[in-house]
């Protein structure tokens, strides 16, 4: 399940995220938060015919997890990419301010289009650009019905997550300590569909 706010140009995805470590076989859970482009599309069929909407190449994501090994709401494992190449996002960037207060920075790179970390702003789309500070507030509140703490159990994080199925099954595949994966914990994403 996953949430999108649509602007003209760009978008904010938010969903629940499920992922294990590929060095250790850890796994993290949370709110994960992109801010997407849309891109346009040539006008199909009359006036009143719907339009083609496709959320796609990602600028910036969030990722506000704990490990599943620590207490829930430690925010231990919660970093952000500042930037993508095509589709594969930059290194893991650590703020303390995110783990401390992840709602607050959220809100700020949200209101800041991206530079309240230091980074550069995002290449949003001037209208869009002007808008997306509003809706700070409205991201914070649909990112926190996707927190670590709301996902209490295996089947309740694989039913956020279940439509990433294939995403989890090849982490699972490239483990480098396959022996240390929690295949109870595991189970729901090891099922074939």
């Amino acid at each position: 399940m996953q949430h999108i706010l649509a602007l003209s140009r760009s978008a904010v995805t938010i969903r629940h995220w499920f992922e294990i470590n590929l060095d250790d076989a850890s796994m993290e859970h949370g709110a994960r938060i992109e801010i997407r482009e849309l891109p346009r599309h040539p006008h199909r069929g009359t006036e009143s015919a719907s339009q083609l909407t496709t959320v796609d190449r990602p600028l910036w994501r969030a990722d506000l997890f704990d490990r599943l090994a620590d207490p829930p709401g430690s925010f231990s494992a919660a970093h952000y990419h500042p930037r993508f190449t095509g589709t594969e996002p930059s290194a893991r960037f650590w703020d303390a301010a995110l783990s401390s207060d992840p709602w607050t920075w959220l809100g700020d790179q949200i209101t800041s289009l991206g530079a309240a970390a230091g980074g550069a702003r995002w290449p949003l789309d001037p209208g869009d650009a002007a808008e997306l500070p509003g809706l700070a507030n409205a991201v914070v509140a649909t990112a926190q019905q996707f927190a670590p703490a709301e996902c209490r159990s295996a089947a309740e994080c694989f039913r956020l997550t279940r439509d990433v199925q294939e995403a989890v099954q090849l982490m699972i595949a490239t483990l480098r300590a396959p022996e240390r994966l929690d295949r109870d914990r595991t189970a729901p994403w090891l099922a074939r569909s």
